[in-house]
């Protein structure tokens, strides 16, 4: 398929596509014309390229992994690929901790704020001075 019709079935742009490419994380063949050709399998491929960058992996670290669903027989690719996604999950998982703590943060001032909110709503109004 070509790549209009691969951006379509994925809902990926061209300009991702042939950034993937570009990156080495997806293959297209070449017509005489020079345009880009993608097996079904591309379909997939890329579902799983945007599902990892989704979980915030660069291309660099995807690059990485990818080799494993590549050649997924290979002992080398294997443990180089579960130290990179094991790396990779500790990471998440720090992101995860910060965003609890900053959510937490954030629910304290929400608090706050609402016992402000409160205090100010049930304080009488000010008496205005005559001049």
């Amino acid at each position: 398929m070509r790549i209009g019709e691969l951006s379509k079935r994925t809902g990926v742009s061209p300009r991702s596509l042939r950034y993937y490419e570009e990156q080495g994380l997806l293959a297209s063949s070449r017509s005489g014309a020079g345009q880009r050709h993608y097996s079904d399998a591309a379909v997939q491929r890329v579902s799983l390229i945007r599902q990892l960058f989704d979980a915030g992996m660069s291309s660099r670290v995807i690059a990485t992994v990818l080799p494993c669903v590549d050649l997924p027989g290979d002992l080398d690719v294997a443990e180089e690929t579960f130290t990179a996604m094991t790396r990779e999950r500790d990471r998440i998982d720090a992101d995860i901790t910060h965003l609890i703590e900053t959510r937490d943060a954030l629910d304290v001032l929400i608090r706050a704020n609402s016992r402000h909110r409160a205090e100010l709503s049930t304080a009488p109004e000010p008496v205005a001075r005559s001049t």
